[in-house]
Parts: structure tokens; sequence; C-alpha cells
């Protein structure tokens, strides 16, 4: 299961907006090969579903993730972080056991 905070919610449904994305059905996190540590995450908005997606849905948000990717979420909490030292979108994933330092990519 992966878990989306009501702050990250409000995130992705002002992103929505600002991009004039009404027509955006959910957000597709991935995890791709690179970055520092190895493993790096990846999100796009999109309207396609493609087979062995696994949705998730939290405040009104929709989250969608596709097999692969899925072993390496597996009990993730998407969360955002604004303010002056605010990182943007959090990835609080307990199957990485190293992180970078800018948070964008992990290994495990």
């Amino acid at each position: 299961m992966i878990q989306i905070t009501e702050t990250a919610a409000k995130k992705i449904a002002n992103l929505k907006s600002e991009e004039g994305r009404e027509d955006v059905a959910f957000l597709r996190v991935e995890v791709k090969k690179g970055g520092c540590s190895g493993l790096s995450y990846k999100m796009d908005f999109d309207t396609q579903e493609r087979a062995g997606d696994k949705f998730f849905e939290s405040f009104g948000q929709r989250i969608a993730v596709d097999p692969q990717s899925f072993m390496y979420l597996i009990g993730m909490t998407l969360d955002y972080s604004g303010g002056l030292n605010g990182r943007g979108f959090v990835f609080n994933n307990p199957n990485a056991s190293k992180n970078c330092g800018c948070g964008s990519s992990f290994n495990v």
C-alpha cells in the first residue's frame, strides 16, 4: 500500500490546476535506475492506465504505480514539505536503505 498525505494531495491538486491539467486522471510514480544512490523516483501526470498498474487514492488524489516500481515502494508515504526549508515532494520509503541528500534517489 502507498499512502498520500493530505498536504501532498493538496499540492497535487494545485499542480493540476496551475498546469491547466484538469484532464489528468492520476499521478504516476515510478522507480528508475539512476541518481546518486542507484535508483530514483519519477513522477508525471497521466491519463492512461497500463496493464498491471496498482492504484492508491487518498484525499481525492490517485496515484498509479507499475508492478516493478511497486516492489520498491511498498509501504511508502508520499508527503509534501513547503516553506523556506521545504524540499517539495518527500518520499518516506521504508524500503530505502540509503538516500541521497536531496531525497530524489535511494538504494535498497
